[in-house]
C-alpha cells in the first residue's frame, strides 16, 4: 500500500509542472501587453516600461517562469496591481466563504444523490425510478445561476425564510452562517447531485445483475442487506470518482454562484479581477484550483486502492 501511495504522489510532479507552465503562459498568450492592459488606456509609454521592470516582464520568458515558480514555493504570489495588496493576503481573505460553500454543496449533493440513486436502482421501472430519472435530467439541464434565481424568488422574496444575498462568517454564529450559504450551496450542489444520482443508479444496477447477488437472493438474504452491504460496497469506486469530480466542479463553478449571491469568495474575487485585468490574481486563483484538482484526484486514486485492493496491482 505504501508503494502504491508513493507512486500516486510522484505522478503528481509532472502534472503540476505542466499545469504551472500552462497557467503561466496564459498571461503571455492574451493579445496585447499585460502591463498596458493593467494600467489602462491613459498610461504613457514610461508608465508601461516602469511596470514592465517592476513585474519582471522585460526579462526572458523562461527566466520569468522560474522566478514566478520560485516565489510561489516561498509563498509569494506577487502583488495585485489594482488593489495594491499581496495576492496571498487577498486569497486568504476570500478563501473561507468558498471552502464552506463548496463543502456544504458537496454534502447536499451526497445526501440527495446516493439515497435516491439506490432507491431508483432497486425499483427499476417504477414511478420512483422514472421520477428520479426526470429529477436528474432536470438537474443536469438547469444552470446553477438559473436555479439560484429561482431559489431567491421562492425562499427569499416569497416566503422570506432565507437571505437573498450576503455572507455571515461562522464566528458570528453557526445558524446565521448556515442560512447565508444554504441557498447558494443548493444551487451549486444540485447539478452535481443529478450527475451523482445517475451514476449511482447505473453502477448499482450493474452490480445487482451479478451472479453473486442472484446467489444471495436465492439463499434468502434480505433485499436491504443485499443492497446496503453486498452491492453498495462494489459501487464505491464509481461513487468515489463522482464525489471527487463533484468537489472539483463545485470549487470551479463557485464563481457564478458567488457573484449571484454576493458572497466574497474566490469566485467573486476572480470575476472582479477579470474586470480589472488583475492578471496575477487570476493566475494565482487558477493555479490554486488546478493544484486542488490534482490533489483531489490523487486522494481519489488512493481511495481506489483502499476500497478495491485489485487496483494496487496496476
Amino acid at each position: 500500500m505504501k508503494r502504491f501511495i508513493l507512486k500516486r504522489i510522484l505522478s503528481m510532479i509532472p502534472v503540476l509542472f505542466i499545469v504551472s507552465v500552462v497557467i503561466f503562459s496564459l498571461v503571455h498568450l492574451v493579445p496585447g501587453d499585460p502591463a498596458a492592459a493593467m494600467l489602462g488606456d491613459m498610461a504613457t509609454a514610461e508608465d508601461i516600461a516602469a511596470l514592465h521592470a517592476r513585474l519582471g516582464l522585460d526579462r526572458p520568458l523562461v527566466q520569468q517562469y522560474f522566478v514566478w515558480i520560485s516565489n510561489i514555493f516561498h509563498g509569494d504570489f506577487g502583488d495585485s496591481v489594482a488593489n495594491h495588496q499581496t495576492v496571498a493576503s487577498m486569497i486568504l481573505s476570500h478563501l473561507e466563504p468558498t471552502i464552506h460553500l463548496t463543502i456544504l454543496a458537496l454534502i447536499i449533493a451526497v445526501l440527495i444523490a446516493i439515497p435516491l440513486g439506490m432507491i431508483a436502482a432497486t425499483r427499476k421501472g417504477s414511478v420512483v425510478d422514472h421520477s428520479v430519472t426526470v429529477l436528474s435530467l432536470l438537474g443536469i439541464s438547469l444552470p446553477s445561476f438559473l436555479l439560484g434565481l429561482f431559489l431567491i424568488l421562492v425562499f427569499a422574496v416569497r416566503f422570506k425564510l432565507l437571505p437573498s444575498s450576503g455572507y455571515v462568517p461562522m464566528r458570528q454564529g453557526f445558524w446565521m452562517h448556515l442560512k447565508s450559504i444554504l441557498l447558494p450551496a443548493i444551487a451549486l450542489g444540485f447539478m452535481n447531485a443529478a450527475f451523482m444520482m445517475r451514476m449511482t443508479r447505473a453502477s448499482l444496477l450493474e452490480v445487482l445483475g451479478s451472479d453473486y447477488i442472484r446467489m444471495a437472493k436465492a439463499k434468502g438474504v434480505r433485499e436491504m442487506a443485499i443492497v446496503t452491504v453486498h452491492a453498495f460496497k462494489n459501487t464505491l469506486v464509481t461513487i468515489i470518482t463522482v464525489i471527487g469530480q463533484s468537489l472539483v466542479q463545485s470549487l470551479s463553478g463557485a464563481a457564478v454562484v458567488e457573484s449571484l449571491f454576493a458572497i466574497p469568495g474566490l469566485g467573486q474575487l476572480m470575476v472582479n479581477s477579470i474586470g480589472r485585468r488583475d492578471y496575477y490574481v487570476i493566475q494565482s486563483i487558477v493555479l490554486l484550483i488546478a493544484v486542488f484538482n490534482v490533489i483531489v484526484n490523487m486522494f481519489v486514486d488512493i481511495l481506489y486502492g483502499v476500497v478495491d485492493p485489485r487496483v494496487r496491482v496496476s
